[in-house]
C-alpha cells in the first residue's frame, strides 16, 4: 500500500531534520579526525572513531588523541553534540507514534459521536463484494450509512475510496456494534454477509433492538429463507435468484435492462424511488403541481392498490406512497415536501 502525501511530509518534517543533522556531525567528525590524526588514518577510521563516539559504544580510540588536547575537546562537542540529536530524532519518534495513536483514538471518538447523532440512516454489515455495491449506491443517491464488519481490511480498502464513510470495526451480529452504528435511529438494516447463519442473528438483533426498523437480508440457501423471514426480516434478497432473474431479462427484454443499466449509470444518479406521504393532503394530484425536471411521477400506491401513471384527477391523502423516477435533488425536494 502506497503511504500517503500527508503522512510522508510529516515523517520528513518530524524525523528528516535530526536526521540530516547526525549525517553532518558524522560528515564534520570524518573530516576532524582526519586534520587531527594526519594522512596515517583513513577516511574510514576517522567516520569509525565518529560512529562509537557518537553512539557511546566505548572502544578504544581509534585515532591516538592521547598527544592532542585540541582533538580530545573535538572529542566531546562531537559526542556532545551526537547524543543531543540522536536522543532528540528518538524522541521525535516516539512522539510521533504517540500522537499517531492518539490521533487515531480521538478520530474513532469524534466519528462515534457523529454516528450517534446521526438520524434515519442506513446500516450496511458486511462490506464485501454484495455490501460495497450496496453501500455505492447509498453513497451515489445521498443517503447517509454506516458499516460494519470484522475485517479491518476490507473497512480500509473501502475507505480508500470513501475516506469519510462511517464505519464501525467488530461483529454486526453484536448488540453492542448495532448499537455503536445508532440502530435506534436507524432507517435500516442490511444483513449482507456471506453467512447466511450470521445474517439470521444480525436480523434477529435488530428487530429485538428495534422493532420499527426495516431489515433486508441476504440469502443463498433456501433452508434459511423461512427462517430469517420468521425472526422479523422485511425482505430477502437471494443473489442466486436475483442473478438468474437479471441474465433472462437481459435475454427476453434487452432494451428494458438496457433502460435500467443506463439509468444507474446516469450522471445524475437517476433512481426509482418511493416518497411517503405523511402529510394528510387530502389534494388532487392535478392541484399539487408535481412537474419537474428533477422528478417524475409514475405511480400511486394507496389503500385501494396501485394507479399506474396517475390522472390529475387522482386524490393523495396521508401514508399513500409515490413512485418516482427521481435524481438525489429531487428525492429531497419531495421528501421535504410530503414528509
Amino acid at each position: 500500500m502506497a503511504i500517503p502525501e500527508q503522512l510522508r511530509q510529516r515523517v520528513g518534517r518530524r524525523i528528516g531534520r535530526p536526521l540530516l543533522m547526525l549525517m553532518v556531525i558524522h560528515v564534520v567528525g570524518t573530516i576532524g579526525y582526519m586534520l587531527i590524526g594526519g594522512p596515517k588514518y583513513t577516511p574510514l577510521d576517522c567516520l569509525y572513531m565518529t560512529f562509537i563516539t557518537v553512539a557511546t559504544i566505548g572502544y578504544g580510540e581509534v585515532v591516538d588523541l592521547s598527544l592532542s588536547p585540541v582533538g580530545r575537546v573535538f572529542t566531546m562537542v562531537i559526542g556532545w553534540s551526537g547524543i543531543g540529536t540522536t536522543w532528540y530524532m528518538m524522541s521525535m519518534i516516539t512522539a510521533f507514534i504517540v500522537e499517531g495513536e492518539i490521533n487515531v483514538a480521538l478520530r474513532r471518538k469524534g466519528m462515534l459521536n457523529t454516528i450517534a447523532k446521526l438520524r434515519g440512516h442506513y446500516i450496511v454489515c458486511g462490506i464485501g463484494r454484495v455490501g460495497t455495491n450496496v453501500a455505492r449506491e447509498l453513497a451515489a443517491t445521498g443517503r447517509r450509512y454506516v458499516i460494519i464488519d470484522v475485517s479491518q481490511a476490507k473497512i480500509d480498502s473501502w475507505r480508500e475510496h470513501f475516506p469519510d464513510a462511517f464505519y464501525i470495526h467488530g461483529d454486526a451480529s453484536d448488540d453492542e456494534a448495532l448499537a455503536q452504528a445508532g440502530l435506534q435511529h436507524a432507517a435500516g438494516v442490511f444483513a449482507i454477509t456471506g453467512d447466511d447463519a450470521k445474517n439470521l442473528v444480525i436480523t434477529l438483533s435488530a428487530k429485538q433492538a428495534h422493532p420499527a426498523v426495516r431489515v433486508v437480508a441476504r440469502c443463498h440457501e433456501v433452508g434459511y429463507i423461512d427462517k430469517i423471514r420468521r425472526v422479523g426480516a422485511d425482505d430477502i434478497v437471494s443473489p442466486d435468484f436475483t442473478g438468474g432473474m437479471r441474465i433472462a431479462s437481459a435475454m427476453v427484454r434487452p432494451h428494458v435492462v438496457n433502460f435500467l443499466d443506463e439509468m444507474l449509470r446516469s450522471d445524475k444518479t437517476l433512481r426509482v424511488e418511493e416518497i411517503k406521504v405523511r402529510r394528510n393532503y387530502g389534494s388532487r394530484l392535478g392541484d399539487l403541481n408535481l412537474k419537474s425536471r428533477e422528478h417524475i411521477l409514475l405511480a400511486v400506491r394507496g389503500t385501494a392498490g396501485t394507479e399506474f401513471n396517475p390522472a390529475d384527477d387522482l386524490t393523495v391523502a396521508e401514508g399513500d406512497v409515490l413512485v418516482v423516477m427521481a435524481t438525489p435533488a429531487g428525492r429531497a425536494a419531495l421528501e421535504s415536501r410530503f414528509a
